[in-house]
This record gives C-alpha cells, structure tokens and sequence, in this order.
C-alpha cells in the first residue's frame, strides 16, 4: 500500500478530479469500476465528493451543468508556493485558465494550459495533501502528456519545475521522454503524437485484472477497448458514461514505483 501522508514533491502529480452532469451516476460506474465508496461534500462547496478507498482519498467528483459536453480527469502537480510556480508558468507561456486561490484550510490551487494546449492544475496542500494513496489498484498509477507538439512540452515542463528529461528506447517508434523529479523519482512522461487531436494529460489507474476491469467498465455504462499487453503491463483506454476517456493498466512484475 503507497500512502502518502505529506505533500508531494514539486511537480509531481498529486490530485485528480472530474466533472461530471450526474453525480449519482458517476458514483455507481466508478464505485462499481475501482470498488470506491463516496464522501458527498455540502451545497455550499458545490457537492464536491471525495472518492475513498479503505477510507483514504484517492481523487474527486465534481457536479458541472448538465449542458457540459466536456469531460475529463484533471491532474494536479504540487507545488509548496502555488503563487510562485503559477507566475514561473505563465512566464514560459502558459495561458491562466483559474487564478491562485485558496481553498478554505485544505490548500490552494491554480489552473493553467501549457503550451502545447495541455490543461493541468497545481496543488499547494495544506489540510488536503492530495492522493492519500497510490500506484495500488484502484488508485492513480501515473499520468502521461499526449501532445502534438512535444518539443513545445518537453521545454516548458523541464524549465517550470525541474525535470530531467529522459528517453525510452524499450518504446521503439514512439517519441515518449520521461519526466523525472531532480531526485531522479519518475513521474509521468510525455508522448508526442502527431495524431492526436488535442493536447491534454492522460490518467491511468492501476487494476488487479485489466480484462475484469474491462467487463466491469462495460457492465456500468462505460465503454472500453480489449485490453492488450504492452512493454510494461496490460492495459485498455476506457471511456466513462460522460465521454471522459482514462486507461485501467494491470503492470508487470517490477513496473511502477
């Protein structure tokens, strides 16, 4: 079990949350997919609810107008100054989608898109240090940048919180460079795709089953691919109920922190 009782080191991905029309839906596919249980916040704070597993928090649901059509899981990367890391940001031309604010004693956040189009946020922690626990199923394993312009994204993320830059030659063929934290920790990577139709940030959640995972997803109203093997485990793309897409991976022996 990977908990994480403290702030993340700067950068790393820290918090995921989701927009959806329907919260009692997005409680059912979700529970039924990750096995989750559900901590409804009050009116007040918009319904924002904590998704649990064994009683730790492991991402959020947030309810948006129902006329939304856009819908995806946002990663958020942690900083210990989110003021000075925002400015760092948009000076390396990132554009502000949410100014810095703060959030009543849980910490403090800012919204930006890269620039490559990528959305991500940033998390300063304070009473809420983000995932309480990770890479175990059920719960975040990684979150990888697809872009098209991964020069644009290699530069901006290196500069903004220190990463080195690595390539992968087990992925031949595929313009992948992982991202790794100045204590050399991997924490995500960057795809470039000339393919893609947009920039944005994947997130991947670990399962014990890829192909179980994909029957359940399938049962509660989502869709996904088969799953398939690849160089580091067993994975399908999955699209939720609302048209938000993620990928369930089951590693190999050794793959992951």
């Amino acid at each position: 079990m990977s908990a994480v009782t403290t702030n993340q080191p700067l950068g790393t991905p820290t918090w995921i949350d989701l927009g959806i029309p329907d919260l009692d839906l997005a409680m059912s596919f979700y529970g039924t997919v990750f096995g989750w249980e559900f901590d409804v916040g009050p009116e007040e704070f918009g319904r924002y609810t904590m998704c649990l597993l064994h009683g730790k928090k492991v991402a959020a649901l947030m309810p948006v107008d129902a006329s939304s059509t856009a819908h995806w899981w946002n990663v958020y990367l942690a900083t210990d100054d989110v003021d000075d890391t925002d400015a760092r940001c948009r000076a390396l031309g990132a554009e502000s989608l949410v100014d810095p604010m703060q959030i009543a004693d849980q910490g403090s956040m800012s919204i930006l898109r890269d620039p490559s189009g990528a959305q991500f946020g940033l998390w300063q922690g304070a009473a809420h240090v983000g995932c309480e626990l990770v890479n175990e199923p059920g719960t975040l394993l990684r979150n990888d940048l697809v872009t098209t312009d991964a020069v644009a994204a290699r530069t901006f993320y290196s500069t903004a919180f220190g990463f080195t830059l690595d390539g992968n030659d087990e992925l031949p063929g595929v313009d992948f460079t992982f991202l790794r934290r100045a204590d050399g920790h991997e924490v995500g990577g960057i795809v470039g795709d000339p393919r893609a139709t947009a920039s944005s940030w994947g997130t991947l959640f670990m399962v014990d089953d890829a192909d179980r995972a994909v029957a359940a997803v399938r049962e509660a109203g989502g869709t996904a691919d088969d799953a398939t093997d690849m160089q580091y485990g067993r994975t399908a793309d999955v699209t939720d109920p609302f048209g938000a897409t993620f990928t369930v991976g089951a590693p190999s022996a050794g793959a992951g922190d």
